[in-house]
């Protein structure tokens, strides 16, 4: 059974793809997908290249931010918890890469999902 594209209950960004339905848009697709902050990586050997791992309720996104992306978009990639990436879809050895060319921070995004999930504190009172 295939879970359901939109949870109620979850704020999606707006025109983000599900991460289970990267398989569906074609090699050079322009695609937006949002997700927690799992991994950034900048491994020496990668020319200043860095590799950042987005998760959603549905899966995983590696998502890649080449230097010039970086620079433009330094503070949303070193300090976002929750992002929103536009960029290109890329395949290469059976595996997806959403290739950034905007990365921005929605972490206010996790603000509002405890708000709408927190009891009121004269609930919380005897």
């Amino acid at each position: 059974m295939e879970p359901a594209l939109y949870p109620p209950a979850w704020p999606r960004p707006p025109a983000c793809l599900p991460h289970h339905l990267l398989h569906l848009p074609p090699e050079g697709a322009r695609v937006a997908v949002a997700g927690l902050v799992l991994v950034r990586q900048r491994p020496g050997t990668a020319k200043g290249v860095i590799f950042v791992t987005l998760e959603d309720e549905f899966g995983v996104c590696n998502v890649v931010v080449w230097q010039k992306i970086y620079q433009r978009f330094r503070r949303a990639v070193i300090a976002g918890r929750l992002l929103r990436v536009t960029g290109r879809v890329q395949r290469q050895s059976g595996v997806t890469h959403v290739v950034a060319e905007v990365v921005e921070d929605i972490s206010e995004m996790l603000d509002e999902l405890v708000r709408l999930h927190e009891p009121t504190r004269a609930a919380d009172q005897p």
